[in-house]
């Protein structure tokens, strides 16, 4: 029963943070992922410019 308390705890703390690291990527999600930099910003597989506040370089 210990085991199982354990597991469930070990589990509720890392969702939070595997949700958080989802979040933080541009272009996530029906985006596609990134296909390349355009003046400074993210743009993605589906052609949109990514609203992230972060600077693409390279």
């Amino acid at each position: 029963m210990k085991m199982w308390s354990a597991l469930l705890i070990s589990m509720f703390m890392m969702s939070p943070v595997i949700q958080a690291n989802a979040q933080n990527y541009p272009c996530s999600k029906s985006m596609g992922g990134v296909s390349h930099c355009k003046d400074g910003k993210f743009v993605c597989k589906n052609g949109k410019i990514s609203q992230s506040k972060k600077v693409c370089t390279g």
